[in-house]
């Protein structure tokens, strides 16, 4: 049982990172190889700013780190270990039918 404030911390961003279709996108493709912000936003279909905005995100949950290349920057995943908990994650059976949602989804703001 996790007892520890930081462990629980790590849990809840990593939580938030994922909650997002578009981020959970650019995990999965940072999981398979470093890449640049203009080469993710056309990978992605999605504008430059708003891929900026979740790197940001990512950035600000520690998951994805930027590293300087020439006049550029590059954008990976903070650990190698992500990957293989994205992997993880992404085919973990969850036992939930498809077309429902938590019971108190509305009120509280899950699912």
């Amino acid at each position: 049982m996790l007892t520890l404030a930081a462990d629980i911390e790590v849990l809840a961003r990593f939580g938030r990172a994922l909650a997002d279709p578009i981020r959970c996108r650019i995990l999965l493709a940072l999981r398979e190889a470093p890449a640049y912000p203009a080469d993710l936003a056309e990978a992605l279909q999605i504008s430059r700013t708003r891929l900026s905005n979740h790197l940001a995100c990512l950035r600000d949950c520690g998951l994805v780190v930027t590293v300087p290349d020439g006049r550029r920057t590059r954008y990976e995943l903070a650990d190698e270990r992500l990957g293989h908990a994205l992997d993880d994650l992404r085919t973990a059976v969850v036992a939930v039918e498809a077309d429902r949602t938590c019971v108190d989804a509305d009120e509280k703001g899950c699912c």
